[in-house]
C-alpha cells in the first residue's frame, strides 16, 4: 500500500504539477511523505538524511513540535486576517525578529517570501533616496519576481529581464578571482576598488541601493574576505546609497549567528529575510527597516502591500521558531557543529578527493566546489554533478547541488553523528564517481 502511495504521488506530480527551473518532460523527483529533524522519508519508509534543508530553509529541522503546535493553536483561534488590522501574533513576531537585529531598527514589513521582500526593499530604497539604479553582483540570487530576478546575477536573470534600473558588478571570490588577487586581503581591496569605479561610472546621484547577499548562497557560499562588507558600508555612506543585505538564505542560524552580517562588522539599512525565520513551515518573509528609512513613511504613504502580509499562521510559527531556537541553543549548535564536525570533515574529504577544488563555509552553510582539474580549476560538467547526486541519493542522502558544487547545508539541529554519517556517504559517492573519471 505504501509503495502504491509513492507511485500515486509520482504519477500525480508528472501529470499535473508544473515545476520551477525545469524542463517538464522526464522529471523523476523523490517522494517525501514525512520528516523529523534532519531525516525525511517516503511512504514506503525509505529514510534519507536531508543535507539540503530542502531549499536551505528548514533551519529548525522537520516537524519541530513547538512550531507545529503553535500553528495548530493559531489556526484554532484565528486562521487568517487582513493586514490592515492589529494582531497579537503579528506584533509578537515582529518583536522577536527585531530582538535579533542591531540597534536602530524598530519596524518589520512582512511579505510572503524572500523574493517579494527584495522587491519591497528595493522600493523602499528608491522612494527614500529619490534615485533609481540598483547595484548587485553577478554571482547572486535574489528571487524570481520582477526586480529580484533582474537583480540576480546568474543565468536565471537572462530570460527574465523586464525590470529597469539594474547594474551588476563583480563581488569577491578569491578561488576564481576577477582581480588577479593572491590573498583574501588583496581580493577585498581590489573588489572594493572595482565597486567604487562602477559607482562613479554609473553616477552616484542615480544609485538608490547596493544589494548584496551577506554571504552569497546559491551562488557558492562565498564568505566575504576581511574588510569587504565594512568597505561596502563605507562606500554606501560616502555616496548616500542605501545598503540592503539579503539574509534570506544566510539568516536565522544558518551561519551559527542570528544574521550572517553580524560576523562582518557591518550594519545595513535594510535587511531582507525569509526561509529560516520559521523554516518554511508557513510561507513568510519580510524587510527589517532602519529607523531612518522607516521615518520616510511616517507622513508619506508607502505604496505597497500584500493580502497575506503578517499572516497570523506565519506569525505564530515565527514566534515559536525563534523561541525554540533560543531555548534549545539551536543557533549555538549550528556554530559548534560547523567548527567541530562539518568543517573538519569536509577538509578531510578535500585532502582525499581530487574532484574537490575547494571547501568553504561556516555554521551549517558549506560548499564543495568540484573541478575536473585542480591545477586549471576547470569546473566539472553537469553530467558529473548528475552522477554524484544519484550516488548520494542512492546511499540515503538528499543533496543540494548548484552548478559545479555540492552544498552541505543540513538543518541547524544536525548532530555530530549525522554529520559523520553524511561524510561517509559523501566519501563513498565521490570515490564511486572518481573511479569512473580518473
Amino acid at each position: 500500500m505504501s509503495d502504491d502511495l509513492d507511485a500515486t504521488a509520482k504519477q500525480l506530480d508528472r501529470d499535473h504539477v508544473f515545476h520551477s527551473w525545469s524542463a517538464q518532460a522526464g522529471l523523476d523527483l523523490p517522494v517525501i511523505a514525512g520528516g523529523s529533524g534532519t531525516v525525511v522519508w517516503d511512504h514506503a519508509g525509505n529514510r534519507m538524511l536531508d543535507f539540503s534543508s530542502q531549499l536551505v530553509n528548514v533551519n529548525i529541522g522537520h516537524q519541530h513540535p513547538a512550531v507545529v503546535a503553535a500553528i495548530q493553536q493559531q489556526a484554532a483561534e484565528l486562521a487568517t486576517i487582513g493586514p490592515a488590522t492589529a494582531n497579537l501574533a503579528r506584533g509578537r513576531a515582529a518583536q522577536r525578529i527585531l530582538s535579533k537585529a542591531p540597534e536602530g531598527f524598530a519596524k518589520v514589513f512582512f511579505t510572503n517570501g524572500g523574493a517579494d521582500a527584495i522587491e519591497n526593499a528595493i522600493r523602499m530604497a528608491r522612494l527614500h533616496t529619490g534615485r533609481d539604479t540598483v547595484l548587485s553582483t553577478y554571482r547572486s540570487y535574489h528571487g524570481n519576481t520582477g526586480a529580484a530576478i533582474v537583480a540576480t546575477g546568474d543565468w536565471r536573470r537572462m530570460p527574465n529581464q523586464y525590470a529597469r534600473g539594474h547594474v551588476h558588478f563583480f563581488g569577491p571570490y578569491l578561488y576564481r578571482t576577477e582581480f588577479w588577487a593572491t590573498t583574501p586581503e588583496e581580493e577585498s581591496a581590489r573588489a572594493l576598488q572595482h565597486l567604487e569605479r562602477v559607482i562613479q561610472s554609473e553616477g552616484p546621484s542615480t544609485i538608490a541601493a547596493l544589494l548584496l547577499e551577506s554571504i552569497p548562497g546559491t551562488a557558492g557560499i562565498m564568505l566575504p574576505p576581511p574588510g569587504y562588507l565594512a568597505g561596502v558600508r563605507a562606500l554606501a555612506d560616502k555616496y548616500g546609497i542605501v545598503l540592503i543585505l539579503d539574509e534570506v538564505m544566510a539568516g536565522f542560524g544558518r551561519t551559527g549567528r542570528w544574521f550572517a552580517f553580524q560576523g562582518y562588522d557591518v550594519v545595513p539599512d535594510l535587511v531582507t529575510f525569509a526561509k529560516g525565520v520559521n523554516s518554511g513551515y508557513v510561507p513568510v518573509g519580510g524587510v527589517i527597516i532602519s529607523d531612518a528609512i522607516s521615518a520616510t513613511f511616517d507622513e508619506r504613504v508607502f505604496p505597497g502591500g500584500l493580502t497575506y502580509s503578517g499572516h497570523p499562521l506565519a506569525a505564530a510559527s515565527i514566534v515559536a521558531s525563534i523561541d525554540a531556537m533560543e531555548s534549545e541553543g539551536i543557533v549555538e549548535n549550528a556554530r559548534r557543529v560547523g567548527a567541530d564536525a562539518i568543517g573538519p570533515g569536509l577538509r578531510e574529504l578535500e585532502a582525499k578527493h581530487p574532484l574537490i577544488g575547494e571547501v568553504r563555509g561556516e555554521g551549517v552553510f558549506w560548499a564543495m566546489e568540484l573541478v575536473a582539474d585542480r591545477e586549471t580549476r576547470e569546473p566539472v560538467g553537469a553530467d558529473v554533478i548528475g552522477k554524484l547526486k544519484k550516488e548520494l541519493t542512492s546511499r540515503g542522502l538528499m543533496p543540494f547541488a548548484a552548478d559545479n558544487r555540492i552544498h552541505v547545508v543540513p538543518p541547524c539541529v544536525v548532530t555530530d553523528a549525522e554529520v559523520s554519517q553524511a561524510m561517509s556517504i559523501y566519501d563513498e559517492a565521490l570515490t564511486s564517481v572518481e573511479d569512473d573519471l580518473f
